[in-house]
């Protein structure tokens, strides 16, 4: 049901596929829950995870974006995350995106799930500092998340089908 299955990413790779991977999936409902035109617009992801990075840039491409994945080796990181019109962050580092690498306006869904010293939880994102200068957020916890979970029932329900 994660649709992690080697046929399945390869179905995913061709855009003929019957299950999602939930993550990704989760947030293409949610731009389209909110009305966010992802036709012809330029995604960043950071992080080219099995997981999240590479079939998100496959659900992307699917509709109709432009995408760049870029990961710790990409050089000036934050020249190409400002050019973001949806920045999606998946890199496992706690507020690791600043607003120095959000264009304004820009569409930011936040993937990560880190746990600071003091005990809360917080995403990828700075979201405190980077929210302002944002069109929409997600926040952590509480975005992303529980749209992974929809999605993985979505996924189980059509299986039963």
């Amino acid at each position: 049901m994660d649709a992690f299955h080697p046929v399945n990413c390869g179905k995913v790779m061709t855009g003929d596929y019957t299950f999602a991977p939930c993550t990704p999936a989760g947030m293409v409902e949610m731009l389209k829950y909110y009305n966010i035109s992802v036709k012809g617009k330029h995604c960043v992801i950071i992080g080219r995870s099995n997981i999240v990075g590479k079939p998100m840039a496959m659900l992307m491409l699917k509709e109709n974006a432009t995408v760049t994945v870029c990961h710790s080796k990409t050089e000036n990181l934050a020249e190409i995350t400002k050019q973001a019109d949806i920045l999606v962050a998946a890199v496992g580092r706690p507020k690791f995106v600043t607003p120095d690498m959000v264009k304004d306006g820009a569409v930011v869904l936040d993937v990560g799930i880190n746990r600071m010293e003091d005990g809360k939880l917080c995403g990828d994102v700075d979201f405190d500092a980077v929210c302002e200068k944002t069109s929409f957020i997600t926040p952590v916890p509480g975005g992303v998340g529980p749209m992974t979970i929809t999605m993985l029932l979505k996924n189980t329900l059509k299986a039963a089908e």
